[in-house]
């Protein structure tokens, strides 16, 4: 099968039963970025100035949406999810098309949480009040630190100051406002880590996506590791700092909602997250974006074309796609499972025993026994011993 989606409201009853169709959200990659962080192993190029690689490319997606609006059929509108890269660099005309586009092919029923992922440089922040305007309602900030020599180590291409600015400017324009955190920086420790979440709680943020840092081979960071330029913390640091994030956060009345993914109540929740670990319907739209749709033909993974002039020549001839599969239902069961027990809602036992799994004997009940998972109302939720050795625990289960 297709690796499970990198990305990613209300009650979990919302979780379709499989091979139903409900409503659709949108995930739309904008891949530029002014610098290429060292740690990232996402789909991105430097912005270089190209204006007229940009306009393609938004019309592109437009013209994706149109194609895969026309193979979902008539839906409802979940959410919207500008992600990248950096879609705060995307000239908002092009936001606001994309957001009518989706509107009116799939009219929503109500408000929906369209967000939009940013970094907080000044340049970058004198454009937050053209993007609420076009219908941006939530703003992810990728802030990463309040520390001016952890961001120059990380690659950042902003100031803690600059940060401080943004968020200012950010939360007189926007209703909503999120941050993202890296944390297990060479370094680091729990009193300087602990420090920086209060800061972040001093802000006002009503969402916090804390991330360890994670060293991919492919990166600068994996290359720098790899010939022993420097270390990550070891499992037991790491560990502390996992611990310090759990009980900071929750001292201060957030509640982590999904591992890695922290909300002040259930209206902070990211509504189109929650969507997908639910195992909802999404486009994927733009170069490398993971999308899944239930189809006549079973549940459909789809991964678009991960360069921009492929994707934009795919579109045109009607095949964006480097990847498309229609998932076995035993498949698309275990990707339930892979999303929905990251989460506090965890699965249905039933979702469970599709997969030959048992609450009374075999790997479930070991699972259960040992306090990794819980039971309740027919639900299975990863226990707070078992969220931090989730991967684990999936491996259990799924294998």
């Amino acid at each position: 099968m297709l690796n499970p989606p990198p990305h990613p409201s209300g009650s979990a009853a919302h979780l379709l039963p499989r091979g139903e169709k409900g409503a659709v959200a949108l995930y739309v990659h904008w891949p530029y970025c002014a610098r290429i962080c060292p740690y990232c192993d996402f789909n991105v190029v430097r912005d270089r100035g190209r204006v007229d690689e940009q306009a393609g490319l938004a019309r592109a997606i437009l013209n994706d949406l149109e194609a895969q609006a026309a193979l979902v059929g008539p839906r409802a509108l979940a959410s919207i999810f500008f992600g990248g890269g950096t879609p705060s660099l995307m000239p908002p005309e092009a936001v606001a098309a994309v957001v009518e586009r989706a509107r009116a092919l799939f009219p929503p029923t109500g408000d929906i949480e369209i967000s939009l992922e940013a970094n907080p440089t000044d340049a970058e922040a004198g454009r937050y009040a053209a993007l609420a305007q076009v219908g941006i309602n939530r703003l992810s900030m990728g802030v990463q630190s309040f520390d001016d020599a952890a961001l120059e180590f990380l690659g950042r291409d902003h100031s803690a100051a600059e940060a401080r600015r943004a968020i200012g400017l950010a939360g007189r324009v926007f209703p909503r406002l999120s941050i993202d955190l890296i944390y297990a920086r060479p370094g680091q420790s729990v009193a300087d880590w602990t420090a920086e979440l209060a800061t972040a709680l001093d802000l006002g943020f009503e969402h916090v996506s804390p991330y360890q840092l994670t060293i991919e081979g492919t990166t600068a960071f994996g290359r720098a590791v790899a010939r022993g330029a420097w270390s990550p913390p070891d499992e037991d640091l790491a560990a502390e700092l996992y611990e310090a994030t759990q009980a900071t956060l929750e001292a201060a009345g957030f509640e982590a909602y999904e591992v890695s993914n922290h909300a002040r109540d259930l209206a902070a929740r990211s509504s189109h997250n929650l969507h997908v670990w639910r195992g909802g319907d999404y486009l994927g739209l733009g170069p490398g974006a993971h999308g899944r749709m239930t189809l006549a033909e079973g549940r459909v993974a789809t991964v678009a074309q991960r360069r921009i002039g492929d994707y934009v020549q795919g579109v045109a001839a009607g095949s964006p796609w480097a990847e498309r599969a229609v998932l076995d239902p035993c498949d698309a069961d275990e990707e339930r499972v892979l999303l929905g027990l990251r989460t506090v809602e965890g699965v249905s036992l039933t979702l469970l025993q599709r997969l030959g799994l048992s609450a009374g004997e075999g790997r479930l009940a070991d699972l259960l026994a040992d306090g990794f998972v819980s039971l309740k109302n027919d639900r299975i939720a990863a226990t707070a011993t078992g969220r931090p050795l989730l991967d684990a625990v999936l491996k259990t289960l799924l294998t």
